[in-house]
This record gives C-alpha cells, structure tokens and sequence, in this order.
C-alpha cells in the first residue's frame, strides 16, 4: 500500500491531479481521503456564529480522526468516512464505507500541516500555482458552484485565504518530496507520479 498527501492552495488544481492519476490507474485501486470530509462538527456552535468558523485553519479538522483512518487502512481495516455538510457547518449521521486499496491519497490544502500524518505517508505532494492562478479559479468556482458574489469572493480571498495560505499552507511546501508547478495542466509531473505509483506498486508485489 501506498499512503500519499495532496496538498496545495485553494484553486491551485489539487482536484484535477487527483482526478488525472485515478483516472491513470486500475479502476478500484486508489481510495480518496478528501481532507474536507474531516472538518470538526460545529453543531455544538450557534447557528449564527457558524458563518466565522475559519475552514482554512488548521484547528477546523479533526487531526486525530484523519490519523487514526490512515492507520487502519494501513493496517488493511476498512474504515467509516465522515461526511460534512458546508451549509450547516456539522457532521451528517452518514458516513461512507472506505476498504484499504493499494494506494490512498489523503488531499486537501492542509494536508501536509500535520506531522503525524505526514508520517504515515509515503509519499508527499504540494500542487503550487500561481496567487493570480488560483483567485482566478477561486472566482470562477464560487461564483459559479457556490452562489457567490465576485466581490464576496474577493473579501474572503483577501481576508481568510490568503493570509491562511501564507501562515500554514506554503510553509508546508517545504516538507514535500515532489512539487508540482501548474497544476493539474503539468501533465510531465502527473506522468512522473504515476510512474512512482506503478513502480512501487510492482515491487510490493514480487
């Protein structure tokens, strides 16, 4: 098995790296951690303090959890995989049945942050692009997916991202074994990391 941490900023094109290496791979053979999934339950928050939770910060996931699943696939147990709901800001009753695959990519603009999980991977990953790359795709997502003004997108970029990913997420580039300039469009590193993927994968087989 293979453990592997995504990690990049907002609309730095993590998603679509992921997508092109599932996509290059036997169909049932990578499981998705989406670090998202982990967020921490704020039930227990007001319902009108819920909107100034900052998901950005490491403090909104559940470390622990994420850790403790990551370990058990390594040690061939299935896990239950919370599920989140962006609108209430809470943890639903649903989980999804998660069995260990050869290969597990934990991804998620943070997930390099955290050294007990960086520990369990095998290999580490930054996605980088550009600031005006990723405003740009930030925009266009939210305006687009989530109903958003272009000028609330803009305060909450210049606000909460931005400071978020200069404090947390671009310092954790430097604990990465392989970084990967533009994107999902840098099909060369893409390649390279499958190839790391299959080699391994074939050596644990023999």
């Amino acid at each position: 098995m293979l453990i592997i941490g995504i990690a990049g900023g907002t609309g730095s094109g993590k998603t679509t790296v992921v997508r092109k290496i599932i996509e290059s791979l036997p169909e049932g053979e990578v499981v998705l951690l989406p670090q998202d999934s982990y967020y921490k339950d704020s039930s227990h928050v007001p319902v009108e303090e819920r909107q100034n939770i900052n998901f950005d910060h490491p403090d909104a996931f559940d470390w622990s959890l994420l850790s403790l699943h990551v370990a058990m696939l390594k040690e061939g147990k299935s896990i239950e995989q919370p599920t989140y709901s962006y609108l209430t800001c809470t943890r639903q009753p649903e989980t999804i049945h998660i069995e260990p695959r050869d290969v597990v990519i934990i991804e998620g603009i943070l997930a390099l942050c955290d050294k007990k999980l960086r520990n369990l991977m095998d290999l580490k990953v930054f996605v980088d692009a550009d600031s005006d790359e990723r405003l740009i795709r930030v925009i266009q997502r939210d305006v687009v997916e989530r109903g958003r003004t272009a000028e609330a997108v803009m305060t909450r970029y210049t606000h909460v991202l931005k400071p978020m990913h200069q404090q947390f997420i671009e310092p954790s580039k430097r604990y990465a074994d392989l970084i990967i300039p533009q994107g999902g469009d840098n099909q060369i590193a893409i390649d390279i990391l499958r190839m790391f993927i299959e080699k391994n994968l074939n050596l644990g087989n023999k």
